[in-house]
């Protein structure tokens, strides 16, 4: 990683640029795959990585010191995916990735789908919650 200040990453492209050159293309391609899954969510700079919104914080993805880490947002989650899991290294709400290892796509859409329906259920209880009132 190159030294410049958190708290100046206003962009996701600032982000990316800033990180080791080797992790680069793997946060690119995490970056597309997001986007792909879930194209009307905004893109911002929160929690000092990359996230997405919509209907609330949707997921992130970021570098750690041996490669990169995708950020459900959610920790009951990944107790729901541990079969598409087996093979790969998680706590909690994160799944970490080795920069030598492809990135599981199918698996990242996934759970960006999933996060969207659980966001657009939540909000649809909101609203349904606001009009009772």
């Amino acid at each position: 990683m190159k030294d410049r200040p958190v708290d100046r990453y206003h962009t996701v492209d600032e982000y990316i640029a800033y990180q080791d050159t080797s992790l680069q293309p793997m946060l690119q391609k995490m970056r597309a795959i997001i986007r792909s899954a879930a194209p009307h969510a905004e893109e911002c700079i929160s929690y000092m990585i990359p996230c997405y919104k919509y209907h609330g914080m949707l997921v992130g993805f970021g570098t750690h010191k041996k490669g990169c880490s995708f950020y459900t947002m959610n920790p009951a989650i990944l107790r729901s995916y541990t079969s598409g899991l087996k093979d790969l290294k998680y706590t909690g709400s994160t799944i970490h990735f080795d920069p030598g290892k492809a990135l599981p796509a199918a698996l990242i859409k996934q759970l960006t789908k999933h996060r969207i329906k659980e966001n657009e259920e939540r909000d649809a209880l909101k609203k349904m919650m606001k009009q009772k009132k």
